[in-house]
């Protein structure tokens, strides 16, 4: 996004959010003066700053700093974004407590007027008769409106509103991160390949995609990737794309560096994602390599029963360094079957006008974040899971790292173990 879109958009609707859980959070439960306004005020404004300042902060400061602000900042993205609709669905409960507060406060003045004023006949006359109508003490007094409802039942209000969101809130953050910074989940799926050799029966790729080293985790993340992929007893290990998230192998090579010690059969294979383009893809291919695993560029392998074939990410188009559909997939036997490893699930469109029978992708994280998870299908072919494209079948990873805030909700992170069978063995 072009920092000229990102002040003229993102911007404005930042502050408008904070806006709004500012005055729910603090404004209405908080009186005028009082220091826990003051500190609630400077306390949101502060988390607003360092949500701006944690996605440049990742490259532009040093990485002690970095992560200092990091940590904050990208919770802070989950955090307002859960607030706010917590609150939005705390309008409703606004409106019944208030509507009590009212009934309430007009009930003690019907009390207390009852209590005060002796009954006494009107001496007005009933139209018509002439008799004097009585008037009893006890006649209902206007309904008390909300601009006069007493300041301490409006406080009562907006506190408990604001409890009760930010208590859903924290507890939907906090259970996203456990999700988000826990081991991924071991998936297994049988994909059917009508080409497949029956010699490549049974043949086991794990796959995992969107590690996403970061300032928030490192090495130790990795490490533990590493051992999972490992005890699955692989016969190949895929990793498609987006291991960094838009770092130099200068400030997050040694984090990656465990992917030296992946056992499989017939090795491990890597394919760009957008992040290693906005990183420098030329550095990090360069980097994995000398790790062990093998790049595929455009290019395929002939492995025993099928072919693999590799491409680069969309994003590498603006770099001249795009996909290259007929390089990799071109002039190849027909007979045999061939499995793609492409970062993107939209690249499926042109998987299949090669007649490619299985692509493996990642990229999506499986929208990550409630609602999102719902609502990326409106823009990719397929957000997680097996799907049927044509004569092409795609399967697409949740993936294991995150972009943003280190939350996952409704979108476990996996690794996911993909056994080839053949309908002839």
């Amino acid at each position: 996004m072009s920092s000229a879109l990102f002040v003229a958009l993102v911007l404005p609707l930042l502050a408008g959010v904070h806006y709004y859980v500012w005055r729910r959070t603090v404004r209405d439960t908080t009186t005028p003066g009082s220091v826990w306004r003051r500190v609630g005020t400077v306390l949101i404004v502060l988390l607003g700053l360092l949500l701006v300042a944690a996605p440049p902060g990742e490259r532009a400061l040093p990485a002690p700093l970095a992560t200092a602000v990091g940590w904050p900042g990208f919770v802070w993205m989950a955090g307002i974004l859960y607030l706010a609709l917590a609150l939005l669905v705390g309008e409703v409960l606004r409106v019944f407590l208030l509507r009590a507060e009212r009934r309430r406060a007009t009930a003690t003045a019907a009390a207390t007027a009852s209590a005060t004023v002796p009954a006494a006949p009107r001496t007005d006359s009933v139209a018509g008769t002439g008799s004097p109508e009585p008037v009893s003490a006890t006649d209902s007094p206007e309904p008390v409106s909300a601009a006069e409802l007493n300041p301490s039942r409006r406080l009562f209000v907006g506190r408990a509103v604001a409890l009760a969101s930010g208590a859903a809130a924290t507890a939907t953050v906090g259970y996203g991160a456990y999700t988000a910074l826990g081991p991924p989940r071991i998936k297994h799926i049988t994909v059917p390949l009508a080409r497949l050799d029956p010699a490549a029966d049974g043949f086991r790729i794990a796959l995992i995609s969107d590690i996403h080293l970061n300032v928030l985790v490192g090495r130790d993340r990795t490490r533990q990737l590493v051992d999972l992929l490992n005890g699955t007893e692989p016969d190949l290990v895929a990793l498609v794309g987006d291991l960094v998230e838009d770092a130099d192998v200068a400030d997050q090579g040694r984090a990656a560096e465990p992917l030296a010690d992946l056992r499989a059969t017939h090795g491990a294979f890597f394919v760009t994602g957008n992040h290693e383009f906005y990183s420098g893809a030329a550095q990090w291919v360069r980097f994995v390599q000398g790790l062990g695993l093998r790049t595929l560029r455009n290019e395929r392998v002939a492995l025993p029963g099928f072919d693999l074939a590799g491409v680069e990410d969309e994003s590498g188009t603006e770099q001249d360094d795009g996909p290259d559909y007929e390089a990799a997939l071109g002039g190849r036997d027909r007979d045999r079957a061939v499995v793609l490893l492409a970062h993107q699930p939209a690249q499926v469109e042109e998987a299949a006008r090669y007649g490619v029978d299985l692509q493996l992708s990642g990229h999506t994280h499986g929208g990550q974040l409630w609602p999102f998870n719902h609502l990326m299908g409106l823009s990719e072919p397929n957000v997680a899971g097996l799907s049927r494209h044509g004569d092409t079948l795609l399967y697409v990873t949740r993936g294991t790292g995150f972009w943003g805030p280190p939350v996952r909700l409704g979108a476990e992170p996996d690794i996911t173990v993909v056994e080839l069978t053949s309908p002839r063995a």
